[in-house]
C-alpha cells in the first residue's frame, strides 16, 4: 500500500474521536486526551478525499505526524499491558472550546496538546486548572498568555528562557569574541535586545563585547560586513524571529567567508530548512533528536513499516509527549506534576520543569521546561554544539 494511502486511512480514523485502549485487566483505565491540528473537515468530505490527487496539503503534515508519533506511542503501551484510554480530537474540527464542553473530556487526567494558533491554548489551559490535571503544551506556540495555572506545562520554553540560554551559551563559549546583534526594528527584538543587555549586566563574569544593529528590512551585504572584523571569528546573534530576516542574514555571511562568521540563530530556527547551509549555524532546542538512539531508530522502522515512510520530527515529538507522561500519570497518579523532570522515562531529551512566578502575586503562572540543548548546524549536518 502507497504512503499516501496509508496516510488517507489515518485520516478517516480521525473524523471522529479515537478510543484507543490499551488495559491489562477490568479495572477502569485512566484517560489521556489528545489534540493536534489535522484539518480532516478541510479534506475530506464524509470518506472522499476532497483534492484528489495523490498528495497531502502540507498545512495538515505536522499535526498528521504528531497524531502518528502518538499512536506509535499507543501501541508501545499497549504491548506493555498497561491501561490506558486515549481520546484523539482534531483541533481543527470543530472549535476548542465546543471541544472542551464535551461530556467525553470530564474525567481525563491528563491533556497533551499540539497547538497551532494561541487562541486554542486558553480553553483548554483553563479545562486542566478548572480540573487540576496537567495539559503538556508540547509544540509551539507554547503559552498564550497564560498566567496564574500551575497544571499549565510548556514543554517548549518561552522565547525569553531561550535568550537567556543563548546568552549563556555565548558567554560560557566565546566569553571574549566580538559579539554582534543584527535585529530588525519591532516590538519582539526590543524584548530580545533587552534580555540580553539585561543579562550582561547581571552577569558574574565578565560581560560580553555585545554590540546591537538595527538592519532594514531589505538590507544589503555590505550593511553586515561595515559591522564585522575581517582579521577576527565573528560571532553574530539573530535577534528576531521573523524567519525571512534570519533566512537574508545567513544568506548574506555565507557570502562573506573571509569574515569566519558564526550565526547564533533562534529557537524558531528547529526544521527550518532555508538557513544557509554555507554558513556555520547554532540555534537552541528543547528537542535533542539525534535519530542514532536504540528508541529513535525503532520508531523509524516502525514508521517505515506501518507508513512507508521516514518520520518527520513531529512524529518523535508526538510518541515522547504521549509516552513518556503517560508512563508517568501512570506511576504517580495525581502527584504526577511533582515528577514530570523524572528521567525513569527518558526516551530522548532530559526535561527540567520550573515554576514560573508571577512578580507581583508570587503564584505559580506556569510549569516551564528550562532543559535545553545547542544545535550545530555544518554543510547540512547536525550536530550537539557543546
Amino acid at each position: 500500500m502507497c504512503l499516501f494511502k496509508r496516510l488517507m486511512i489515518a485520516g478517516f480514523c480521525l473524523c471522529m474521536t479515537v478510543h484507543c485502549m490499551a488495559q491489562a485487566n477490568s479495572a477502569k483505565p485512566i484517560r489521556v486526551a489528545v489534540f493536534a491540528p489535522v484539518y480532516l473537515d478541510s479534506v475530506f468530505a464524509d470518506d472522499v478525499y476532497k483534492p484528489g490527487k495523490n498528495s497531502l496539503p502540507r498545512y495538515i503534515l505536522p499535526g498528521l505526524d504528531f497524531y502518528n508519533g502518538v499512536m506509535l506511542a499507543v501501541d508501545s503501551l499497549n504491548a506493555e499491558k498497561v491501561s490506558v484510554e486515549v481520546l484523539f480530537f482534531d483541533s481543527k474540527s470543530s472549535s476548542i472550546q465546543d471541544l472542551t464542553d464535551a461530556q467525553s473530556l470530564q474525567d481525563v487526567s491528563l491533556i497533551i496538546a499540539s497547538f497551532n494558533t494561541r487562541a486554542e491554548i486558553r480553553p483548554l489551559a483553563d479545562l486542566a486548572l478548572e480540573k487540576n490535571i496537567p495539559l503538556i503544551s508540547s509544540t509551539y506556540p507554547n503559552d498564550g498568555g497564560i498566567t496564574a495555572n500551575p497544571f499549565f506545562v510548556m514543554l517548549n520554553p518561552t522565547i525569553t528562557a531561550h535568550i537567556e540560554a543563548i546568552y549563556k551559551y555565548v558567554h560560557r563559549i566565546y566569553p571574549t569574541e566580538n559579539i554582534t546583534l543584527f535585529h530588525k526594528k519591532g516590538n519582539a527584538e526590543d524584548m530580545i535586545q533587552s534580555v540580553l543587555n539585561d543579562m550582561n549586566k547581571r552577569t558574574p563574569g565578565i560581560p560580553l563585547k555585545l554590540k546591537t544593529v538595527e538592519l532594514a528590512d531589505s538590507f544589503s551585504v555590505k550593511d553586515i560586513t561595515d559591522q564585522l572584523d575581517s582579521t577576527k571569528q565573528n560571532i553574530i546573534i539573530c535577534g528576531t524571529l521573523n524567519e525571512s530576516f534570519g533566512i537574508d542574514l545567513s544568506k548574506a555571511l555565507a557570502s562573506v567567508k573571509n569574515y569566519r562568521p558564526v550565526l547564533i540563530g533562534m529557537p524558531t530556527w528547529d526544521g527550518l530548512k532555508d538557513i544557509s547551509k554555507d554558513i556555520e549555524t547554532v540555534y537552541s532546542t528543547p528537542y535533542n533528536l539525534t535519530r542514532t538512539d536504540k528508541a529513535s531508530l525503532s520508531i523509524i522502522e516502525k514508521y517505515r513499516t506501518k507508513y512507508a515512510g521516514r518520520p518527520g520530527d513531529m512524529v518523535f515529538k508526538g510518541f515522547e509527549s504521549m509516552y513518556h507522561f503517560t508512563k508517568l500519570l501512570l506511576k504517580y497518579n495525581n502527584d504526577v506534576t511533582a515528577h514530570l523532570s523524572d528521567k525513569e522515562y527518558k526516551l530522548f531529551n532530559d526535561f527540567d520543569f520550573q515554576p514560573v512566578k508571577n512578580k507581583e502575586s508570587g503564584a505559580t503562572d506556569y510549569l516551564e521546561n528550562k532543559k535545553l540543548y545547542f544545535i550545530r548546524k555544518q554543510n547540512g549536518i547536525l550536530k550537539p554544539a557543546n
